[in-house]
C-alpha cells in the first residue's frame, strides 16, 4: 500500500475547559521532519504530539497546528506589567540613541509576544493530555486517509507507467535478433558490392567471424534479464502492504541505468525509439516516487 508524503487533515474537540481544533499538513522530504504549532502554555505537549506522528508517518516534512480556544468565560486576561515595563525601557532607550521622540503611549506594546498574561494559559493542566491525544489521533486518522487516497492514485499511475516499460522490453526482446541478421545481411552486400570487381572472394566463416563480433558487442541479454527482474521487484513493491518509496526510488535509478546500456548497445534506431519511450516512463516514475512515503 503506497502512502502519499503530501497529505492533510483535521479534527475538532471540545471538553468543559477548551474546544481544539488540530491540523496536520505534509510536503515530502526525504526524511521525517516535525514541527508543531500551538499557544505558548501548550509547548510542553509538543513532545508528546512528535510520538504520536512518528507512530504514524516514517517520512515527510509535517506541520501540526493547534488551535485552542478557552470555554471558561470567568478568566480573564491580565497584562503583563514587568514585560510591557522591559520593553518600554527598550523602546525609550532606543529613541534617545536615535535622537528621535519617545513613543508617547503603550497601545501598541499590547500586540507584542508576553504582554498579555493569560491566566488560562500559564499551564497545562494534569487532565488536559488525554483530550488533546484524542483530538489530535482522530486528526491523523483522517490525514492518513488522505495519504492513502493519494497513493492509490500514484499506485495505479505507477503500474500504468510500469506496463509501458514492459511493452518496450518486449519489442526490444524481439527486435534484438534481428538486428544481427541485418547486419549479416548488409555485411555481406556490402563486402561483395567491393569486391565484384576483383578477384577476390570472401567465404562464409569470415562472415560469420564478424557478424560474432558484432554480435557480441551489441549483446544486451544480460539488461534485458534485469530490467526485467527490476521490473517483477518494482511491482511486487507496489502491490505490497508496506509504503517502500526509498526501494521504490533505488529500482527506478537501476532500471534507468539497464535501459541506458540497451541504447547504447544495441545499434538500431526502432531499438532506440524503444529506449526513449523507456526512458520517458521511468522519468515520470521517478516525479511520482518522490512523493511517495
Amino acid at each position: 500500500m503506497l502512502l502519499s508524503m503530501t497529505g492533510h487533515g483535521d479534527a475538532s474537540g471540545q471538553n468543559e475547559r477548551v474546544s481544539v481544533t488540530v491540523e496536520v499538513k505534509s510536503v515530502n522530504n526525504r526524511h521525517l521532519k516535525v514541527s508543531v504549532r500551538c499557544p505558548d502554555a501548550f509547548l510542553a505537549l509538543e513532545s508528546n504530539v512528535e510520538k504520536l506522528v512518528r507512530k504514524n508517518v516514517a517520512r515527510g516534512t509535517l506541520t501540526v497546528s493547534l488551535r485552542v480556544r478557552q470555554l471558561d468565560q470567568r478568566r480573564v486576561p491580565k497584562i503583563d506589567l514587568g514585560s510591557i515595563r522591559q520593553y518600554w525601557t527598550q523602546l525609550t532607550d532606543a529613541a534617545s540613541e536615535l535622537g528621535i521622540d519617545p513613543p508617547s503611549e503603550i497601545t501598541p506594546l499590547l500586540t507584542l509576544p508576553g504582554i498579555i498574561e493569560d491566566s488560562f494559559s500559564k499551564s497545562v493542566e494534569e487532565g488536559d493530555w488525554p483530550f488533546f491525544e484524542e483530538v489530535i489521533v482522530a486528526a491523523l486518522k483522517n490525514f492518513q486517509a488522505f495519504r492513502i487516497e493519494e497513493g492509490r492514485s500514484m499506485g495505479e499511475e505507477l503500474t500504468s507507467l510500469a506496463s509501458v516499460v514492459e511493452t518496450n522490453v518486449a519489442d526490444v526482446t524481439a527486435r534484438a535478433p534481428q538486428v544481427i541478421a541485418d547486419y549479416r545481411d548488409r555485411l555481406k552486400t556490402r563486402v561483395n558490392d567491393l569486391l565484384n570487381s576483383t578477384s577476390v572472394q570472401v567465404g562464409d566463416d569470415d562472415l560469420i567471424r564478424e557478424t560474432s563480433i558484432f554480435a557480441d558487442r551489441c549483446d544486451i541479454t544480460e539488461e534485458i534479464i534485469r530490467l526485467r527482474s527490476h521490473l517483477q521487484q518494482y511491482r511486487t513493491l507496489l502491490d505490497g502492504s508496506d509504503s517502500a518509496g526509498r526501494k521504490l526510488e533505488f529500482l527506478g535509478q537501476e532500471m534507468f541505468r539497464e535501459i541506458n546500456t540497451i541504447g547504447s548497445k544495441a545499434n538500431d534506431v526502432e531499438i532506440a525509439h524503444r529506449v526513449v519511450d523507456m526512458k520517458s516512463a521511468i522519468e515520470k516514475m521517478r516525479e511520482i516516487i518522490q512523493n511517495i512515503e
